[in-house]
């Protein structure tokens, strides 16, 4: 801006990011406002006012030193863009939208305005303005006006959290009945400022309409029907009942009635667009598994061609993620699979797929690359753990912190015990057979238990490239086997499963794993990774006072999900740790994404009104 400019008193800049304003050349903030809102507080309060008049104006100069807090400090000044809400940094590969903070406070107006409506409607009009309105409109009209308003004031609260939710309807409906209310708030008794109120919101609501972004599926008349006779059957009942007791006439009870009435229909109408419950075709499924093939180097990119996740793909077809709809969150499996070039793209109409469904986004087991790419799409990462790599190459029984692993391979081996590595697709349909059957009897009836880190199944063209060390007792019987997934165009194998006869003899699964680690190398596969360890930085090596105490909490859940147990199982290997991050959206978004991840890994049992069975532990005794 020219110093001409700036000798104005004041002066309006249009920016990117938001109007900015200047006093005198100088950049006022909202923050600067603040405190003087705060200083005047405190001045009202030493002359002795009222706590009515000192609370608003401390409120409000909080409220401005809150929402503007990135300006406060030099180094986060001017990087966040301006909102009716907190002031946020925008995402890069978000879309930019119009009034991006306004859902959330519309729907808290219109609540407001409903409920005054409601109480308007219940309540008697001032006299003189009902005998100026009957005098020019009529009696009759100012009646059916003053009917209307109750039933208009009751849609619009049940409207109103929908609103907060982005929804597109609730939008188009919220806007229809705001201007409706202003015609029946002069129509039943000239409330001329409830009227400018309801046209005002309403304006606002269509200038940030372009925030409304969650979509709809179409309605069907079936469906809608059965969604809707449970409680309309129900509210008929109960206004049936209430006649036959002489209580039709009170007003409590029938807005109740209607009330249940337009939630139920709030309910239908309003429901968001469903993410895709088809599994994907044959055709996206092989250009999964040539996706993967080409850009799978991620130990865990192998884990997306699970047949019970979805795939979404780019645009223009170079890359993919694979999901799960759990909780309001669409799921991703680790990093997307695809060029680099490629993610930020596929990042984009992720999010965007996601927001038309009014779901959030998380991806599971992201590495160092995605969290930096997902930074630009406004998700934040959380430390969750770190895979065990173990280097074949440089491997050694030899040592005293080798002792018990060194002890079990000795005692299996004198017990006759072998084992033998083969790729999936060269193993015959009776052998087939008797690995699965070692797996049902571990599982022992409960469902398998995995989602970004294990395969479900060893059936299918898809596993033919991926591997099985199998270890056999004396006799020649199958007693377990370790399931091994490639990362193609890097000379390592993920560990996918790990499952043995509960009578085996101790120490197997450490016997498995060394002869894997023994066999590999005349593969070409040089690091394997072995077992998730959730939280073990925070349990063994803190960064920080912070982290010390959260590996205090963590391992208190250590008796559920053998958090400490895994951790120590995969530490006598001498593996390198490898990091991985749980990315989630929004800063409230931590527990949510959580949940999701625990529902989709089997560690937490989903709410259902059917029982569900107890996911197979990774660890026997």
């Amino acid at each position: 801006m020219s110093s001409s400019r700036r000798s104005l008193p004041s002066q309006l800049e249009h920016n990117p990011l938001g109007p900015r304003c200047f006093l005198f050349g100088v950049r006022a903030h909202e923050w600067h406002v603040g405190l003087v809102a705060l200083a005047a507080a405190v001045a009202i309060a030493l002359a002795g006012a009222a706590a009515v008049a000192v609370v608003p104006v401390a409120l409000a100069g909080t409220w401005l030193l809150l929402k503007d807090w990135h300006d406060i400090g030099p180094s986060k000044r001017d990087t966040a863009a301006w909102q009716l809400g907190i002031h946020r940094v925008p995402a890069k590969l978000r879309r930019a939208r119009r009034g991006a903070s306004l859902p959330a406070v519309s729907g808290w107006l219109a609540g407001a305005v409903g409920a005054l409506n409601v109480i308007s409607a219940l309540t008697p009009e001032l006299p003189g303005r009902v005998a100026v309105l009957s005098s020019l409109a009529g009696s009759h009209t100012v009646l059916v006006a003053h009917a209307l308003a109750l039933p208009a004031g009751l849609a619009l609260l049940v409207i109103s959290p929908y609103l907060v939710r982005r929804r597109s309807r609730a939008l188009y409906a919220a806007v229809v009945l705001l201007v409706a209310l202003g015609g029946l708030n002069l129509a039943k008794g000239l409330d001329l400022e409830e009227a400018l109120v309801s046209w005002a919101l309403a304006g606002l609501l269509v200038w940030g309409r372009d925030s409304f972004f969650v979509r709809h599926g179409r309605l069907t008349a079936r469906e809608t029907v059965r969604s809707l006779l449970p409680p309309a059957v129900t509210a008929l009942a109960a206004g049936l009942a209430a006649f036959l007791t002489e209580l039709w006439a009170t007003p409590t009870l029938t807005v109740a009635l209607a009330f249940v009435v337009a939630l139920a229909v709030a309910r239908i109408a309003f429901r968001p667009l469903a993410a895709p419950s088809s599994r994907p075709t044959e055709p996206e499924r092989r250009e999964a598994r040539r996706l993967v093939r080409a850009n799978g180097s991620d130990t865990l990119s192998f884990f997306k061609l699970r047949k019970d996740l979805q795939h979404l793909f780019s645009r223009d077809g170079r890359a993919f993620l694979s999901y799960r709809v759990e909780g309001g969150v669409l799921l991703c499996s680790g990093d997307p699979i695809g060029p680099d070039d490629a993610v930020p793209g596929l990042l984009i109409e992720a999010c965007l797929f996601a927001e038309a469904r009014g779901l959030k986004i998380a991806f599971v087991g992201a590495g160092e690359r995605l969290r930096e790419v997902a930074a630009d799409a406004g998700l934040h990462a959380i430390y969750m753990g770190d895979e065990a790599m173990v280097d074949n190459t440089a491997f050694s029984l030899v040592g005293r912190p080798m002792r018990k692993v060194r002890q079990s391979v000795n005692r299996l081996s004198k017990a006759g015990y072998t084992a033998e590595l083969c790729f999936l697709r060269d193993v015959g349909q009776r052998q087939l057979d008797e690995l699965e059957a070692v797996s049902e009897r571990w599982r022992r009836g409960r469902p398998e238990r995995g989602f970004s880190m294990a395969m479900d199944s060893l059936r299918g063209e898809h596993v033919g490239d991926s591997s099985v060390v199998i270890a056999r007792d004396a006799e020649g019987h199958i007693r377990g086997f370790l399931h091994f997934v490639p990362s193609y165009g890097s000379p390592r194998a993920s560990l996918s499963a790990m499952p043995r006869d509960h009578d085996a003899p101790n120490g197997l699964t450490e016997f498995m794993i060394v002869r894997a680690i023994e066999l590999f190398p005349a593969q070409g596969v040089r690091e394997l990774s072995l077992n998730f360890a959730a939280f073990g930085r925070f349990l063994h090596a803190p960064l920080s006072r912070a982290e010390w105490l959260l590996g205090r909490l963590v391992s208190l859940a250590n008796p559920f999900f053998q958090i400490e147990s895994l951790y120590s199982f995969n530490a006598k290997f001498d593996p390198r740790w490898q990091p991985r991050y749980l990315l989630y959206e929004g800063m409230l978004g931590l527990a949510r994404a959580g949940v999701a991840t625990l529902w989709a890994e089997g560690q937490l049992p989903k709410p259902s009104l059917r029982p569900a069975a107890r996911p197979a532990m990774l660890l026997g005794s």
